[in-house]
């Protein structure tokens, strides 16, 4: 069985998944306490689905790009259980989650998150012969520098992730940009479960000694 941890942000995720089924998925909006909340959180899930940490053989944590102090929390909890209980440990960018759960588009696809201080992490993404790829790698942005390379695209793009009312508003003037509805723009635990998965299948495993949160460099979309 596979847990799932995600805390990248002020949006925390928790999943239990057996390979073959989604046992458990739990998200929530926390007010900066990742600390306080997290492992009574994943004791009570545990605990619901009848199961207990030694049912556990693989853990997969965000790894950013995403907050210091989530992603510093998110991981260290992670670690630890993967050396106390001897459990595989595998990293998940936090982006790859929420590209991993919008449907098959012919569009360009941004995903993003909040970063603190007006900024944004986001990447590009398009949909290749395994879903969604990554395109150049992820950058941190102001949102004056997300409309401003927008301009840039020569196709519809779809936009997902943690986006604010001003921005919504924003965004939807304008003709080539769509937005998934909130529901589907989340960051679903039991997505970085499923992500963890196949990364499990292919025996594509993490060193919890050398694995490392991803913090990002102002950069543009999509640029290497």
């Amino acid at each position: 069985m596979l847990l799932a941890i995600d805390t990248s942000t002020k949006s925390i995720g928790l999943a239990l998944h057996s390979g073959m089924e989604l046992l458990a998925e739990h998200h929530w909006v926390t007010r900066g306490f990742h600390t306080v909340e997290l492992a009574p959180e994943i004791a009570l899930m545990l605990r619901r689905a009848n199961r207990t940490v030694a049912d556990l053989t693989a853990v997969a944590v965000a790894k950013g790009p995403g907050s210091y102090t989530g992603l510093r929390i998110g991981m260290a909890l992670a670690k630890g259980l993967a050396l106390a209980h001897n459990l595989t440990l595998l990293g998940i960018s936090t982006l790859d989650i929420i590209a991993k759960g919008q449907p098959a588009s012919d569009a360009q696809l941004f995903a993003l998150i909040q970063a603190g201080r007006g900024r944004i992490s986001g990447g590009k993404y398009k949909w290749g012969s395994h879903g969604w790829e990554a395109v150049g790698e992820p950058a941190n942005l102001l949102w004056e520098d997300v409309f401003n390379q927008i301009d840039q695209f020569d196709q519809r793009i779809i936009i997902c992730g943690e986006i604010g009312e001003s921005e919504q508003a924003a965004l939807q003037e304008l003709n080539h940009v769509e937005i998934p509805i909130p529901a589907q723009r989340v960051r679903r635990p039991g997505i970085l479960a499923e992500l963890g998965w196949e990364r499990l299948r292919l025996a594509d495993i993490d060193d919890p000694a050398t694995l490392a949160p991803i913090y990002l460099q102002t950069r543009g979309i999509g640029e290497a």
